[in-house]
């Protein structure tokens, strides 16, 4: 067994040559929802059960129609016209808390000194909380304080999830720089992609 992120899908392995592999982009990103397991907190609950939820609404259209929904791009447009477009709304809330997340890392990855607590309150900020009601951000806010120290975070990444040699601090930068710059580049694309074709109008 390897440490956590090279034993899930990683998004720089997801297709996006004429647009967002949607079965390879679902698979990583249940990867990601596992990142939470590491970060060992039970407040993140709640983004959990938000990102996987969003991702079963998307996969089900994927199972309903997946020769219009190969990508991610063609699934939203598929979709289009119909009375709910739940799939649309779906990716369009999954990609915000993908969002979330790639910046909270990235925070901590950019401010080496700083601890999750506020790497992840900054990403709130600038991510969900515009989206968010008075009791939700009041969830997250519990949440962003429940967050692990940093060392224990990052000793828990390097870990080989089966009692094996760990990774060095190198090679989990590496890898997690890599999966980071893969994730944001693709929630980018498609939340353009959204608003070019006013996609999350009505939501």
């Amino acid at each position: 067994m390897a440490p956590y992120l090279r034993s899930i899908k990683s998004f720089a392995d997801v297709n996006t040559e004429g647009g967002v592999d949607t079965l390879q982009f679902l698979e990583a990103s249940k990867g990601l929802v596992g990142l939470f397991d590491v970060l060992g907190s039970a407040a993140f609950t709640v983004v959990q059960s938000d990102l996987t939820g969003n991702i079963a609404k998307v996969k089900a259209r994927y199972d309903a129609a997946p020769e219009k929904s190969r990508t991610l791009e063609s699934l939203v447009q598929n979709e289009q016209g119909e009375k709910k477009r739940t799939a649309t709304e779906g990716l369009m809330w999954l990609l915000r808390g993908l969002s979330f997340t790639c910046k909270a890392l990235q925070n901590a990855q950019a401010n080496k000194s700083e601890e999750l607590s506020v790497a992840f309150t900054k990403s709130y900020e600038g991510t969900l909380k515009k989206h968010h009601n008075f009791v939700v951000k009041g969830i997250f806010a519990v949440a962003m304080k429940a967050c692990p120290y940093r060392a224990d975070f990052f000793t828990k990444l390097r870990a080989d999830q089966e009692g094996g040699e760990p990774v060095t601090q190198e090679e989990l930068e590496t890898d997690l720089n890599k999966w980071l710059a893969a994730l944001s580049a693709i929630v980018q694309h498609m939340q353009d992609f959204y608003v070019e074709g006013n996609y999350d109008k009505g939501f």
